[in-house]
């Protein structure tokens, strides 16, 4: 099962009860920097919350959407979102696709990011490619 979601408007605890609810098993954080002004969603806390929860952390920094490319990226850019598409050919975003399809082959995997509306992040996009390299993995939801 694949799944995504955003902790835009929501607080670390709502995200981790709607992981549990959603009986995800590994969250797979695709932001460049796993930071986050909001308490309990930077890299360490939010790890350590999901491991009280018995989810497993996974941050895949390869996967991250360049700062400079953003902005473009939100507005729906093509070429912001080429760009960004670009990458899953580097090997270290390469190498992180393929541990997201193994890991989603064999448990609940959620990825995460900011944003609320899937559809204007990054992660729709690591979803879509998930999906092309393995269509089994479907239908992907948002939680």
């Amino acid at each position: 099962m694949l799944s995504t979601v955003g902790y835009e408007g929501i607080s670390a605890e709502e995200l981790v009860s709607a992981l549990r609810e959603a009986r995800v098993e590994v969250l797979a954080d695709v932001r460049l920097n796993p930071q986050s002004r909001k308490r309990g969603l930077s890299r360490r806390g939010l790890a350590a919350a999901l491991a009280e929860a018995g989810i497993r952390y996974v941050h895949l920094p390869a996967l991250g959407n360049p700062k400079d490319n953003r902005d473009a990226f939100r507005r729906g850019e093509p070429a912001a979102w080429d760009r960004y598409r670009a990458q899953f050919e580097t090997p270290p975003a390469d190498d992180a696709l393929d541990e997201l399809v193994e890991l989603a082959r064999a448990s609940r995997v959620a990825l995460l990011c900011y944003e609320h509306d899937h559809a204007s992040c990054h992660r729709s996009a690591v979803a879509a490619e998930l999906l092309r390299r393995d269509p089994s993995l479907g239908p992907v939801t948002e939680l």
